[in-house]
């Protein structure tokens, strides 16, 4: 998916950036769930609180849950795609 850090060095410090490329619908619709899910559900709240206090900015803390929410988003797909798989039985049919 499209969210998935690409690495930016900056002096001393490594950071990671957001690739902006790829599919814009699917970027803006993860990015809703994400801010959604950090206002309104405890755990996603929780993980944002848990990533500020290891040091990270309130954008890194959002991106880093942008990713894990992209991953849910990815085997959710992967999931529906492989349960509408036609069977070797259906296709010989």
């Amino acid at each position: 998916m499209e969210t998935a850090p690409l690495p930016v060095w900056s002096g001393n410090r490594e950071r990671h950036r957001l690739s902006r490329t790829g599919n814009r619908q699917l970027n803006a619709a993860i990015h809703r769930i994400a801010i959604t899910q950090a206002r309104c559900h405890q755990g996603a709240g929780a993980y944002m609180k848990r990533r500020e206090a290891m040091g990270n900015t309130p954008t890194e803390a959002r991106r880093a849950l942008k990713r894990k929410l992209s991953d849910v988003v990815y085997r959710t797909l992967l999931l529906d795609a492989s349960a509408t798989e036609p069977t070797c039985v259906e296709r010989a049919a």
